[in-house]
Parts: structure tokens; sequence; C-alpha cells
């Protein structure tokens, strides 16, 4: 019998293994290290959060926060230890969207031909 979870577990120690996995805690390290970055991406990552949660809440998000939100963005991108880490984390993405295709491959399968 196949254990599934086995697998997906060796999976999860070889994504902790890959250099792309390496170059996120090295960025998110770098940032950790910076007081100033480190407080420009807290303040970012709070404000995505409670937009994420608004909008799961269906509630409706006012122009000023949208605009205080894309300022801040700005501020964040604009941070080169924070820029390097956000690429680092596209870069790994890319990593996840791949796996996880190739995981849905089976069921796409079986409705080709449908």
């Amino acid at each position: 019998m196949v254990n599934i979870y086995d697998d997906i577990n060796r999976l999860e120690v070889s994504f902790r293994k890959t250099p792309e996995f390496a170059a996120v805690q090295q960025a998110i390290g770098e940032v950790k290290k910076d007081p100033e970055a480190l407080a420009i991406f807290q303040n970012f990552r709070k404000i995505q959060l409670s937009l994420q949660e608004q909008q799961m809440q269906g509630k409706q998000i006012s122009g000023e926060e949208l605009e205080y939100a894309q300022k801040t963005a700005q501020l964040a991108q604009q941070n080169p230890k924070i820029a390097a880490m956000l690429q680092a984390e596209m870069n790994l993405s890319k990593i996840i969207e791949e796996i996880n295709r190739i995981l849905m491959k089976p069921v796409q399968d079986l409705y080709t031909g449908m």
C-alpha cells in the first residue's frame, strides 16, 4: 500500500535543500538583521494581511486604505534587502507551482477526452 504522506514528507526535506529555498532563507536573514528593513516589511505584511482579511469578509476597502497599501508596497520594494527577498520568494514560488502542476496532472488526465 502506498503511503503518500511519506512521499510528501520526503519532498519537503528535498524542497528545503533547494538553492531557491536557501536563497529565501538567506534573504529573510538579511532583512531580519536590518531594523529599518524589518520594520518596513512588517508594516507591509500587516497591511497585506488586513486587506486580505477584509476581502474575505466581503468588506469594501476604502480608497485611502488602497493608497496607503500601494505607498507601503512601493517603500518596501525600494528597499534593496526587501526587494531581494521578494525576488527570492518569487523564484521559490515557481518550484511550488511546478510541484502543484505535477501533483494535479493525474486529476487533469482523468478529465481528458470528456
